[in-house]
């Protein structure tokens, strides 16, 4: 099985307001990406939350997810991403797909691919790129689990993944949305205005 992951714990100091909860097509930016994953085929997803986290519960509704609340925030994303995978280490997973909530764009065909590519290259990692631009979601092997979870605060989970280029499967697609970062207002608006 692959699982998604989400990753929506971060303060969105640059934006103003939680980007889980900023709205795209209809929904949330979080219930987006967990409707993308559903529509893919991915039967389990987890959320992680921490800044305003139950303010994002109140807003967001989606009966499909799991929610992990990281205390631990602050700290960085290397903290988050290391409390979904010990939620999920239990589980016989092959492998997760990582999600950044800035980033609800991906169509459902561009996940299947990314599924597809990794049952079918073995790789490590899978990462999609668009016209040579690398993206997300990111698929990450269980084989890279214990080290992701063995990273301290301060070193991003592109330290491990990095080790593993030469072994990355590198799926180039026709989605922009795997390059959209929606980070502030203005990248807000250029979302919405597309």
């Amino acid at each position: 099985m692959i699982a998604g992951l989400i990753l929506a714990a971060g303060e969105s100091s640059r934006m103003g307001t939680p980007k889980a909860t900023l709205a795209y097509r209809g929904r949330t930016f979080l219930e987006s990406i967990v409707e993308t994953l559903r529509s893919a085929g991915l039967e389990r997803i987890v959320v992680v939350l921490g800044h305003r986290a139950e303010e994002i519960q109140a807003r967001v509704k989606s009966e499909a997810i799991e929610v992990i609340i990281n205390p631990d925030y602050r700290s960085g994303q290397t903290s988050s991403l290391q409390a979904g995978l010990r939620a999920l280490a239990a589980d016989d997973l092959e492998a997760v797909l990582l999600c950044l909530v800035d980033h609800p764009a991906v169509s459902a065909g561009t996940v299947r691919g990314i599924v597809s590519a990794f049952r079918e290259s073995d790789a490590p990692v899978v990462i999609p790129t668009y016209h040579g631009r690398r993206g997300h979601p990111v698929l990450i092997g269980r084989r890279l689990f214990a080290e992701l979870l063995g990273l301290t605060s301060d070193a991003g989970a592109d330290s491990v993944v990095r080790r593993y280029r030469p072994a990355t499967r590198y799926l180039e697609v026709e989605d922009e949305g795997v390059v959209i970062d929606v980070d502030d207002p203005e990248d807000y608006q250029r979302l919405t205005r597309g």
